[in-house]
């Protein structure tokens, strides 16, 4: 269990007994569930998505984590999404539950309320929907803001057509949120995966999974499908990106806590010399450093997860997201980049589970933004116009 994230979310009216128990129940999960050779099996076949697990996700209430009690989810906050998405990343569960839980979830959130906006938020906390946002086209544009996806108005919605690349989570979706212009002004859209001109590939990534690319040529949106618009639109997507960041920050100390345990205890049963390398004095100052990594990036998404839920302003709120971001994305690629390190040279073989972890971890960092370019986002944010610091 990780104490700082649940005391994180014993600052809401849950306690400090809702955040113990949520962390343990997740634990359970994955030690009994969701374990690495279910991982590599997936990884085979390019998927990252088990439907059985995934229904098992809702049956335990964490696909709704985020969903508003009136759509049948918790309607709990970040704190309690981050300790999810943290015990999930520590057992690498290849199922997209950031890009689902908590970017999909955010983003209907923020929609109108419609008919249909309430129908995919509570199927998606009951499984029985997948809906996935497609938002970015540029590699550099994790903010979603160069769009070339176009939404053409005629008189009973919209005909869109464009090209979504980079979708975690496309592989199981069962459509899709997309932005789109209609001329200057923004739109999130519903298209169901099975709407005439939309169609998807798939992209292998280096830990196994995959992410998609949505094709769309003139495809009908009806006005009924039409989830949010203007600037309704623009601060529901950057709300859930921010979000999404910080849960996927989440993912990352998972993943370094864990490839940082088998790190030492690979060193106190590996003998070198006739002495377990553990016992090495350079190799306990390079596991220290590495543990004043993991606590820093720990306590940066703590800090950040308690900001965000009640965050007012778009600039404090993207500030701190890019800020936990960054730090839990460069410790995690050091972290489990050492890890292979302390295992030799068994640790670069396919058969060592720690590779898996320095896998994923490179995939997780570049999702949504690396850690460069959040620096770069934090930097251009702490400027006002007339330079000084906002």
């Amino acid at each position: 269990m990780n104490p700082t994230l649940e005391q994180t979310g014993a600052m809401n009216e849950h306690g400090m007994d809702h955040g113990a128990m949520l962390a343990q129940s997740v634990g359970d999960f994955v030690q009994h569930g969701a374990d690495l050779p279910r991982v590599r099996a997936l990884a085979q076949t390019h998927a990252e998505f088990d439907a059985a697990q995934w229904r098992q996700l809702a049956e335990l209430g964490w696909l709704g984590v985020l969903v508003p009690e009136s759509c049948g989810g918790l309607g709990l906050g970040l704190a309690e999404a981050a300790i999810v998405a943290e015990g999930l990343g520590r057992a690498l569960t290849p199922e997209p539950y950031t890009a689902i839980a908590v970017l999909a979830a955010r983003t209907l959130e923020g929609a109108a309320e419609t008919p249909l906006r309430g129908e995919l938020l509570a199927g998606l906390a009951a499984g029985t929907r997948v809906p996935v946002v497609a938002w970015q086209e540029q590699p550099d544009d994790f903010g979603g803001r160069q769009i070339a996806t176009a939404a053409l108005p005629f008189e009973g919605g919209f005909r869109v057509s464009g090209e979504k690349r980079f979708v975690i989570g496309a592989a199981a979706a069962d459509g899709f949120v997309v932005s789109a212009l209609a001329g200057r002004e923004l739109q999130l859209l519903w298209i169901p995966r099975d709407a005439a001109g939309c169609s998807t590939a798939a992209q292998p990534l280096a830990d196994g999974r995959s992410y998609g690319s949505v094709s769309l040529c003139d495809v009908v949106v009806p006005r009924e499908q039409v989830l949010a618009s203007g600037d309704a639109a623009r601060a529901a997507l950057d709300r859930a990106i921010d979000h999404a960041a910080a849960v996927g920050s989440a993912e990352l100390v998972g993943i370094m806590k864990r490839a940082h345990e088998m790190s030492l205890d690979y060193m106190k049963t590996r003998v070198q010399f006739g002495k377990p390398i553990g016992s090495f004095q350079v190799l306990q100052h390079r596991a220290v450093d590495l543990h004043i990594q993991q606590e820093l990036a720990d306590a940066v998404l703590r800090e950040t997860v308690a900001e965000l839920d009640t965050a007012p302003d778009a600039r404090v709120r993207a500030r701190a997201a890019s800020r936990a971001k960054s730090r839990c994305a460069e410790a995690a690629l050091v972290i489990t980049r050492a890890a292979i390190q302390f295992h030799g040279a068994i640790g670069f073989t396919e058969d060592c589970d720690v590779g898996l972890y320095a896998k994923r971890a490179m995939t997780v960092s570049a999702w949504l933004g690396n850690g460069r370019a959040h620096r770069v986002r934090y930097a251009a944010l702490g400027t006002d116009s007339s330079g000084g610091q906002a």
